[in-house]
This record gives structure tokens, C-alpha cells and sequence, in this order.
């Protein structure tokens, strides 16, 4: 059963002063996020974007914001083939457990202005 969808997007650019800010990025994303971020090489602020999109819509997901948990918390990873998957942690896995969450999916786009993700949460 469905227990809560969420969609955000992100103007790109909003993540273009944040790629040198180091103590902004710890904030917001999780370490392991931002090691396989910058060992791409090329495309950060996209992939960013997109991760930072998938936060805001997992929060809109469980219907309550971003209030109970923080956003490094909630990490967004890409399997071989580069299928998204969200990983939880902290507050943000107590969270989702609450509201009767047992699987989340999330899909990410992106292009150059713009990144989009959509999250969608199942649980019994």
C-alpha cells in the first residue's frame, strides 16, 4: 500500500555557489553521497540538484517537511546500472518507520536548469 508520494524540483543554479562551500555540502548531504558525487568528475551540481530534490520530496513524502529529521540523513546512491535508491538514517529512518513506512523508491531527472525527484513511500 501506498502510505505517502512526493515530488520537489530544484533550480540548478541554486547549487552552483554551494559546490565550494564544504561546511554547506556536510550540512545537507551525506558523506558517502558527496564522495561519489565528486568522484565523477563531471556533472556535481546536477547530481546534487537531483539528490537535494530527492530529500525535500522524501520529507513530502512522509507528509510532515523537513521538521523530523535532517536532510544528510536521507541518502541517494546509484546501484551499477545508476538506478536510484534511498538509504535512511538517524532521524530520518525513525521517521519513515513511524508513519509505517517499509519501502521507498525514488526516481531523479535532470537537465541542465532544472532537477526533479519523486519519492514514493509503501508501507502495511
Amino acid at each position: 500500500m501506498i502510505r505517502g508520494i512526493g515530488i520537489d524540483i530544484v533550480r540548478t543554479s541554486r547549487l552552483d555557489s554551494w559546490i565550494h562551500d564544504q561546511g554547506l555540502l556536510e550540512r545537507y548531504f551525506h558523506p558517502d553521497e558527496l564522495a561519489a558525487v565528486f568522484g565523477r568528475g563531471t556533472d556535481r551540481v546536477l547530481s546534487l540538484a537531483a539528490r537535494f530534490a530527492a530529500k525535500e520530496a522524501f520529507g513530502k513524502a512522509l507528509g510532515t517537511g523537513l521538521m523530523h529529521f535532517n536532510l544528510r540523513d536521507v541518502q541517494v546512491r546509484n546501484d551499477e546500472l545508476g538506478k536510484p535508491d534511498m538509504i535512511l538514517h538517524g532521524r530520518a529512518y525513525a521517521a519513515f518507520e513511524a508513519m509505517g513506512g517499509q519501502s521507498v523508491f525514488v526516481s531523479l531527472a535532470h537537465e541542465r536548469e532544472n532537477a526533479v525527484a519523486v519519492v514514493v513511500i509503501e508501507g502495511g
